[in-house]
């Protein structure tokens, strides 16, 4: 698997989700596995979403960086410090910038995200040690999770998976 911009097939989104469930046994119970992995999961395809929406306004606008940042050219909002990338360069206290960055995103996203990511425990680092998150977050950066590389419904096709297998 690669983060370059090519489709990514179901299977292969299927195995990459179950990638992040495996890195979470021992240290939680498989019953939470969704309140980590989903909330990680939208967060990355937010930010890439994002990304991918900034790249096509700065073409469409012969590489104009202000308009590339409007609002309008963006299905969500992702304030300054809470995109994916930002979270990734943190080394300690990661739970508490994954959290800090999706209550930002739900803020500035309040009719379309507000309570998306749950409640989660992220600070919990008898649970989540910095470690265990960074593996995830290194795991999650594996793929693009953009509209172009994941389409909507298979990103919800993958969803569903999880929670199946989830569930047994």
């Amino acid at each position: 698997m690669n983060s370059d911009n090519s489709h990514v097939s179901q299977q292969e989104l299927e195995q990459y989700l179950w990638g992040a469930a495996t890195l979470l046994r021992g240290g939680v119970d498989p019953g939470e596995y969704k309140n980590i992995i989903f909330p990680l999961m939208f967060f990355k395809r937010i930010s890439d979403v994002y990304e991918e929406e900034f790249e096509e306004a700065l073409r469409e606008s012969d590489g104009d960086l202000e308009y590339a940042q409007f609002a309008e050219n963006h299905r969500f909002i992702v304030p300054d410090g809470s995109h994916w990338k930002d979270v990734r360069e943190i080394t300690t206290d990661v739970g508490k910038a994954i959290r800090d960055a999706m209550r930002e995103i739900e803020k500035a996203n309040p009719d379309k995200l507000e309570g998306i990511f749950g409640d989660g425990n992220w600070t919990n680092k008898d649970r989540l040690s910095d470690k265990t998150l960074i593996d995830l977050l290194e795991h999650f950066s594996s793929l693009s999770l953009t509209i172009k590389n994941v389409p909507q419904d298979q990103f919800g096709n993958a969803y569903e998976y999880l929670i199946k297998k989830i569930r047994g």
